[in-house]
Parts: C-alpha cells; structure tokens; sequence
C-alpha cells in the first residue's frame, strides 16, 4: 500500500485540484483499505482497489458538502430555533384573560388595530368616532394590557399574534 501513496496523490490532486485536500483523500483512502483489508481478494489489482475507494471517498463527500449549509458566524443555526410552543400558548391565554377585562371601547380599539391591522382612520370609522379617540382609547389599552400582564416595554410573548397586538398594527395604510 505504501508504494502506491505518490500515484494515489496525484489522483487525489487531480480529482480536487488541491495539495492539502489530496494528502486528507489519501490519508482517508489508506484508512478504509486498511479497516478492510479482509475484504480485498489476494491476486486482484490493489492499485485499482486504492483508486476506486479514494475515487468514491471523493464523491461521496462531495454528495455530502451539496446538502450542507456553510454556517461560520451561526446566523443560519440561530434562524433555525423556534421559540418553545407551551410558554407561547400559557400567554396567549393570560393575554385573551386581560383582554377581556379592558373597558369594551379599548378592547375594540386595541382589536381593531392591532389584531386586525387596521389603521387608525379605519378603526374611527367603524367605532364611529374620531381619530384621536381611536389613539387614545388603544394606547390606554396597551398601557393598562402592559401592566396587567406584568410585562416591561421591552418584553413581549414570542407568538405573533402577541407582538401584533402589543406592538400595534398601526403604521399600516388605509387603502385607496
């Protein structure tokens, strides 16, 4: 095995076009033979058998590289994680509890912009009342939800339908 280490190289360059990456193949390659030595028939080509391993070593990690994502700073492993489902659903429910303890008049306001996503205009139009009110009656709404739910400005439940109200939908449009 050991005389064929130069003719494996050059294959292994040939095959990566790199030094480093070569000596890594055929380290790799004289690994596998020699774990499976038993498995070579004595009499057959050993320099064809030494090819072949290192030649399917090559390809199969090649295989592997396509499916893997190159991650070095983690911002891809860090997009992967999900918020934990449970905790999410117990303030959902603390959420739906203080909201319908809030005045009817806010629990409109605050539904209308921020769970539905209307503008304050929209919102004054379908309470029938005027802007101003609509901003008032839903940062009141949001100030008395923040202190029942004990909740600082800066800590909002991780499920969407939490930031959306919490937040407010307000900078969205009237359409037309």
């Amino acid at each position: 095995m050991l005389a064929e280490i130069p003719t494996l190289r050059a294959f292994a360059i040939s095959l990566c076009g790199d030094l480093v990456r070569a000596d890594d193949l055929v380290q790799e390659t004289l690994l596998k033979a020699w774990q499976h030595l038993a498995k070579f028939e004595e009499g057959t080509n050993l320099r064809a058998w030494l090819f072949t391993i290192l030649r399917n070593t090559y390809f199969s990690e090649l295989r592997k590289k396509r499916r893997e994502v190159e991650d070095v700073d983690g911002k891809k492993t860090a997009s992967l994680s999900v918020a934990p489902a449970q905790q999410g659903h117990l303030d959902m429910q603390d959420f739906r509890k203080a909201l319908a303890l809030l005045p009817p008049d806010q629990r409109e306001s605050i539904v209308l912009v921020g769970a539905a996503g209307m503008s304050y205009e929209e919102a004054a139009d379908i309470a029938q009342c005027a802007v101003g009110t609509v901003k008032s009656r839903v940062n009141r709404a949001r100030t008395k939800l923040t202190e029942m739910l004990s909740m600082t400005a800066d800590v909002i439940g991780p499920d969407a339908a939490t930031v959306a109200i919490m937040e407010g939908g307000s900078s969205r449009k009237p359409n037309g």
